[in-house]
C-alpha cells in the first residue's frame, strides 16, 4: 500500500488586465479567475504576492470603484 501525499495540482492562469491600461502597462493590476476565486496581482511584478478573493467580494470592489469614477 502506497501512502505518499501528491500536491493539489495549480491551474495555470490566464492573467489579463484592464482596458485602462496603456500600451506601455503603467500601473495597474493583472486579475485571473479560477473556479470560486479571483486573484489579482501587480502588473509589475508577475512573481510577487497574488491576493486571492471570493468573485463576490471583487464585483463588490469593481462596483465599488465604478461608483467613485461616475
Amino acid at each position: 500500500m502506497s501512502t505518499a501525499v501528491t500536491a493539489p495540482v495549480q491551474p495555470v492562469l490566464a492573467w489579463f488586465k484592464s482596458s485602462y491600461s496603456g500600451a506601455e502597462g503603467g500601473d495597474c493590476v493583472e486579475v485571473a479567475a479560477a473556479p470560486g476565486t479571483v486573484h489579482v496581482r501587480d502588473s509589475k511584478r508577475p512573481g510577487g504576492p497574488v491576493l486571492s478573493v471570493s468573485p463576490r467580494a471583487w464585483t463588490g470592489l469593481v462596483e465599488l470603484a465604478a461608483d467613485r469614477t461616475a
